[in-house]
């Protein structure tokens, strides 16, 4: 079966509402939303009714409910006293019991009378007093509480059942064992409590009144669309007033005059644990208590929210009021005394879960990270959930709660972190200003990039030798129309499409290409190298530009008008020399700014002129 109360990730907001009235401190923060740990949980349901987000959630069992309904034998609704005070909104009791056999309920039964019969055993037990003090066990928080937090005080729990198991009992006694048991509460602790009574006292399924409600707007019932009906017997007598301060007891008319009674009697989540601890501690407090966990069950977490205590008490005492106007007492003496002999003892089980207490140099040392050496700041704000911070040290050693939990903590570190981050905006902020005038120099860099990677594919032009050059796999980075022309039509026509051949492979062009192949492997430069192409010889020069990376290669062609001659191939090798100097330049000079390479060309083409010079003065000899 589910756990009783659980939370939904998804609507967890940490506001630690929850953690701060938990009185078993069964909630820890876990990836980032509350989570509920089952074996301290005692059902109390106050996380329930506080959390704000509704991301708090109880056990469902009204898909239980109605497979029992849909079954083929009968099933009893046992209803809590409390119905009084919350059905408030029907006319009627009468319409109520009608509405509830309109779900399908064979018997509805009053809670009330379990309550007479109840409280005629706590009687009993406080009259025939041996010296030993008891804690009332009716409301199913407390004795989980004294089991898990007070192993100790096991045997001051009155060994008593609570009323609806005892309604239980007389249920299956009058109307056949094999009877289903629904019990109808404002009590969410019930779903858990309900399962440790086996036999007899069994109860099949547990709903709260607001399942209840649910179920009545699922199929449509209203007191409109149903008759009057009553309880089936027995009836209680002052049993309704179970669910306000002192009822029980006044039920069977047990003494609480402050003189002479010796109960304390008291409800809500801060006196029911003072109570408890200083019945422990306290040896002057020698009295028996009569606990309820909630401000009366009227106010249980199972109830509609939002309801006012005194309004509601009001409702229960006016109701029985009425019930006992024509009440037949001596029916309900008749029907007491059938069940005198029936079994209304329990017994219980320690099942400790305190926690081991840490040592003084873990509290400490826990107290130091968190800020709080100091004594004077460790009383806390309590909206971490602990009352001081030396209990929220506590606990952190414990493993139930985390320092996120400590609003001075977080907030301090918020503070740390947030000088971080204007230190760390302002950094960025220098950074973008860095980072936008380096762009902007990049720009003007690669627009001198650019101009001079222009002129330089100009001035490439201009020379009359063939210039090509490649990188590491033979691919084509620059190359002059020279070169272009030399080499034929289809490098012409590819240089309409790809302007100087980039990226052409220049395996595909050249037959000697693996003239630029070798130099790029072995870093060796290989000048003047006589081959032919097609019915041209040429003379080759490669060397290198950026070793085994870019090498770059100058072409003549010696079968040229002008270099005919003997003399004037002598003149062409020179200038292919001079030009390769030149183109060297070139190369290393790509990455260099704009001013440098104009320099660099004006240079190149002085020297290219010599050359023409040169060329004419053979042509007139």
């Amino acid at each position: 079966m589910a756990q009783l109360i659980h939370v939904d990730p998804d609507k967890c907001n940490l506001s630690l509402t929850c953690i701060r009235v938990c009185p078993a401190k069964a909630i820890r923060i876990k990836d980032k939303h509350a989570e509920i740990l089952p074996s301290r949980c005692i059902g109390c349901g106050n996380c329930v009714t506080m959390c704000s987000q509704n991301a708090i959630d109880v056990r469902d069992e009204k898909k239980m409910v109605q497979e029992l309904l849909d079954g083929d034998v009968p099933v009893a609704a046992v209803c809590d006293p409390t119905i009084s005070a919350e059905f408030v909104d029907i006319t009627d009791y009468r319409k109520f019991v009608g509405m509830i056999r309109a779900l399908g309920f064979t018997y509805v039964m009053e809670g009330a009378f379990g309550v007479d019969l109840v409280s005629f055993r706590y009687r009993e037990l406080l009259y025939n007093f041996h010296g030993k003090y008891y804690i009332s066990t009716n409301c199913p928080p407390v004795v989980s509480h004294v089991e898990k937090y007070h192993p100790e005080l096991v045997d001051n729990l009155a060994p008593i059942v609570p009323p609806y198991v005892a309604m239980a009992k007389v249920t299956r006694q009058l109307y056949g064992e094999n009877t289903k048991v629904v019990f109808l509460t404002a009590c969410v602790a019930a779903k858990d409590d309900a399962r440790f009574f086996k036999g007899d006292g069994r109860t099949d399924a547990v709903l709260t009144f607001l399942e209840l409600r649910e179920m009545f707007a699922e199929k449509r019932i209203t007191e409109n669309s149903v008759e009057f009906s009553d309880f089936d017997p027995p009836i209680g007598r002052k049993g309704g007033l179970f669910p306000i301060n002192r009822g029980m007891l006044q039920a069977v008319d047990i003494n609480q005059d402050l003189l002479s009674a010796s109960i304390i009697i008291t409800e809500g989540r801060n006196n029911f644990l003072q109570s408890l601890q200083e019945f422990k501690t306290e040896i002057g407090l020698q009295q028996h208590l009569d606990l309820f966990y909630c401000e009366g069950c009227i106010m249980g977490p199972g109830t509609s929210p939002g309801g006012k205590k005194f309004y509601r008490r009001s409702h229960v005492i006016k109701y029985v009021n009425k019930r006992l106007r024509d009440f037949d007492y001596e029916t309900w003496q008749q029907q007491v005394e059938s069940f005198r002999d029936l079994d209304l003892s329990r017994s219980f089980k320690a099942r400790d879960q305190r926690l081991p207490y840490p040592s003084e140099s873990e509290i400490q040392r826990v107290l130091h990270e968190m800020g709080k050496g100091k004594v004077e700041d460790q009383l806390g704000c309590g909206a971490c959930g602990y009352p001081s911070c030396r209990e929220f040290a506590v606990a952190y050693c414990q493993g139930l709660t985390n320092y996120e939990m400590c609003y001075t903590y977080t907030i301090h570190k918020m503070h740390t972190y947030i000088g971080k981050l204007n230190a760390t905006n302002e950094k960025l902020k220098k950074t973008k200003e860095a980072l936008k005038q380096s762009e902007e120099k990049a720009r003007e860099e690669e627009k001198a990039a650019r101009l001079a990677a222009e002129t330089t594919t100009a001035m490439l032009n201009k020379i009359r030798a063939g210039v090509v050059i490649v990188d590491e796999n033979l691919k084509i980075i620059e190359s002059n129309h020279s070169f272009i022309n030399m080499i034929g039509e289809d490098a012409q026509h590819i240089n309409e499409l790809v302007p100087g051949l980039k990226g052409a492979e220049l395996q595909s062009l050249l037959p000697f290409h693996k003239l630029f192949a070798t130099v790029l492997q072995s870093g060796q430069d290989l000048l003047n190298r006589d081959t032919t192409l097609g019915s041209s010889i040429l003379n080759v020069s490669v060397f290198t530009i950026e070793k085994n990376k870019i090498v770059g290669g100058i072409i003549r062609d010696l079968t040229a008008p002008e270099v005919r001659r003997e003399e004037v191939v002598t003149r062409a090798r020179e200038v292919i020399r001079e030009n390769l100097e030149t183109v060297q330049q070139i190369a290393f000079l790509l990455g260099e700014s704009a001013s440098k390479t104009e320099k660099i060309l004006t240079s190149i083409i002085e020297a290219q002129k010599l050359g023409t010079r040169d060329d004419a003065e053979i042509e007139k000899k």
